[in-house]
């Protein structure tokens, strides 16, 4: 007898992957299989065109102003630690006070906790009956050390929507960054790091139906410019890079060097 599946219920911890998807990734698995930072090759190009691209869609999806300011990771986990350790390693002496609500994900309770043992100071701000984090605690628990305030902009448990829009607004006008884990927001509610003053922004493709093990962080490059200290070495072509630096020529470039070759002059992978 065939065990039959119960119906699954928890889209907040993963989706399938859309067949839409699938669909987009196809080519990429056998066919224009390069490495987008091989730049020798027409192989390489077509990878770095559809990494461009895929960088503009999710700038262009939360308001991003460039598309440099994207940058893969494996995951909100890693987003969440880049955009935390890294900043708070970047800025360690000028200031070193962080603030988080109590609910938020263990990527972001556990990365600032780790920090709190490197001698950084860690405010935990309470929630109310509805799992709301008051922007006038926000605001109440800023002080002149603060580098970064973290509140999810939904969470999975709850379904809370947070006022990142106020949130965001008090740290603009307090002169301290604001990071949101938005794993559960982007492509589901409407985001937008202008509007809502966000200056790091963490999310991921399997909340969304898209594949496990792709996710991306937004780092704000203008008014302010925000620095990174890398978590991980020699892999700065993932964008991981201490500036946010995202090695990929223009899209329009690199598609102006493989689209007008022809299919035959175009060396293909053995059959």
């Amino acid at each position: 007898m065939a065990l039959k599946l119960p119906i699954y219920l928890d889209h907040h911890a993963t989706t399938p992957v859309d067949p839409r998807v699938v669909d987009a990734m196809a080519p990429y698995w056998s066919d224009d299989f390069g490495n987008p930072s091989s730049a020798g090759h027409v192989f390489g190009w077509r990878a770095e065109e559809a990494v461009a691209i895929a960088r503009e869609r999710l700038a262009s999806a939360i308001g991003a102003s460039d598309a440099s300011e994207i940058v893969f990771t494996s995951g909100t986990t890693e987003s969440d630690n880049l955009a935390l350790i890294g900043l708070a390693r970047a800025q360690r002496g000028r200031r070193d006070h962080l603030i988080a609500s109590a609910i938020e994900h263990p990527a972001v309770l556990d990365a600032c906790r780790f920090l709190a043992g490197e001698g950084f100071s860690l405010t935990i701000l309470p929630v109310d009956g509805a799992g709301l984090v008051d922007p006038a605690a926000v605001e109440a628990a800023i002080t002149d050390r603060t580098l970064v305030v973290s509140v999810m902009a939904a969470n999975s448990e709850i379904g809370t929507l947070q006022p990142i829009e106020a949130i965001g607004r008090i740290c603009g006008e307090r002169e301290v960054l604001f990071h949101t884990d938005a794993a559960q927001a982007v492509g589901k509610i409407p985001v937008d790091v202008q509007r809502c003053g966000v200056d790091l922004l963490s999310m991921c493709a399997h909340k969304l139906y898209g594949p496990k093990g792709i996710g991306a962080l937004y780092i704000r490059k203008r008014r302010p410019r925000i620095a990174l200290q890398p978590l991980l070495h020699g892999g700065a072509t993932r964008g991981a890079s201490a500036r946010a630096r995202c090695r990929f020529r223009s899209s329009s470039a690199s598609r102006a060097r493989w689209s007008s070759a022809s299919p035959t002059s175009m060396p293909r992978p053995p059959d």
